[in-house]
């Protein structure tokens, strides 16, 4: 039984003494991690290292073999599906972006924030005052208010990443997760993505999940890194990038 049995954290998500093993191997080795509402965090580490598989459990794709996975103080993540878990307002963002290229910016939005997934249904569906204020909010947000009428399959490779993030925007979730969100940027796309994604924390919750060091020397938050399933070490970019630990597991390969 968990400590937190029958207690509430300030915390907007609290994982303790989490575990996962797939045929043996174990995925997820005693991990512990606290995100505070309005926080942002980076997490970073080796490839294998848990990554994936620590936004799967928060997700509800993959469930623990033991500990404890709170949102929002009180909720067990652990007991709930996946659309549960969305709809509680966490959003995921995986790494490649899957955006509905021959529709325009302003419509894949639509579909987003829209219930009745069906084209036809969001095509022919339209929203009230505050959901086209939303949209509105959005579009500036991830900066393509210019570009709204495009089709979204004419977009570079960065501007794709930010429809993605701004189809999770649609949906206002409180907890943001973001999978390398500059993997294939240029160097101006991976600055605006940090202004992006600082921009969000204002509001949001953020977890990053990202190898380009530089990116998340640029966001100037609390760094985790993980390995072998465990958090390695955690703190500011200086603290984390000079622990010998990680020189030697990560970056110094």
């Amino acid at each position: 039984m968990s400590v937190m049995e029958g207690r509430t954290t300030s915390a907007l998500l609290y994982l303790d003494g989490v575990h996962v093993s797939f045929d043996g191997f174990h995925a997820i080795n005693n991990l512990s991690l606290t995100l505070e509402p309005g926080e942002m965090r980076a997490i970073i580490g080796p490839n294998g290292a848990g990554k994936t598989t620590m936004m799967d459990i928060i997700t509800g794709k993959t469930k623990p073999d033991e500990g404890t996975v709170l949102f929002d103080g009180m909720t067990d993540l652990t007991r709930l599906d996946e659309t549960r878990i969305a709809e509680l307002g966490i959003g995921r963002k995986f790494q490649k972006p899957t955006v509905f290229e021959s529709q325009t910016i302003e419509d894949n939005l639509l579909l987003a924030l829209n219930v009745d997934h069906s084209v036809k249904g969001t095509l022919f569906w339209r929203g009230s005052k505050t959901e086209a204020e939303r949209i509105d909010r959005v579009l500036e947000t991830i900066r393509l208010t210019n570009a709204r009428n495009r089709l979204a399959g004419s977009l570079s490779h960065g501007q794709k990443q930010w429809l993605e993030i701004g189809m999770l925007l649609a949906q206002d979730p409180k907890l943001l997760l973001v999978d390398e969100p500059v993997a294939g940027m240029t160097d101006v796309e991976t600055h605006q993505t940090a202004e992006l994604l600082k921009e969000i924390n204002k509001e949001k919750t953020v977890m990053v999940v990202e190898h380009d060091m530089t990116f998340v020397r640029e966001l100037g938050v609390k760094v985790t890194c993980l390995h072998e399933g465990t958090v390695l070490a955690e703190g500011t970019i200086d603290q984390v990038s000079s622990n010998e630990r990680v020189i030697e597991v990560y970056l110094g390969r």
